[in-house]
């Protein structure tokens, strides 16, 4: 993986491989992410790939358009990219802040996603 890639979010997580970005043109993200939002209960049983895209329930990244992004209220990608025009928060001079640690603590794919942008603050440095 490119650690300069265009797909690493804001919170460092890694978008190239990211089936919810995947799902318009990967036929296998397709499936894993609709029966995710079947699970969800985001589609129901008879929706499926049709109603994803009609719904915009897919990812350009963090840096893609803004509708069609998974989580455009993210606090991380808000305060990244809005407020201080970054590509990822290894580039913010506050790096790293108390609530980014605290938010890579609650899952195993978000401490890889902080190391990821540890690794790239110290190569920058």
């Amino acid at each position: 993986m490119n650690e300069s890639s265009s797909w690493i979010a804001a919170c460092g997580l890694d978008c190239e491989t990211c089936p919810i970005r995947l799902l318009p043109f990967d036929e296998e993200a397709a499936e894993r992410v609709i029966g995710w939002y079947r699970e969800e209960g985001w589609l129901e049983e008879d929706e499926g790939f049709s109603e994803a895209l009609e719904r915009g329930m897919y990812c350009q990244g963090c840096h893609g358009d803004r509708d069609l992004h998974w989580s455009p209220d993210c606090w991380i990608l808000l305060c990244c990219v809005d407020e201080k025009d970054l590509n990822n928060c290894s580039e913010c001079g506050e790096f790293p802040c108390d609530q980014l640690v605290d938010w890579s603590q609650e899952r195993e794919a978000y401490q890889k996603a902080f190391a990821r942008l540890k690794k790239m603050h110290t190569a920058r440095s």
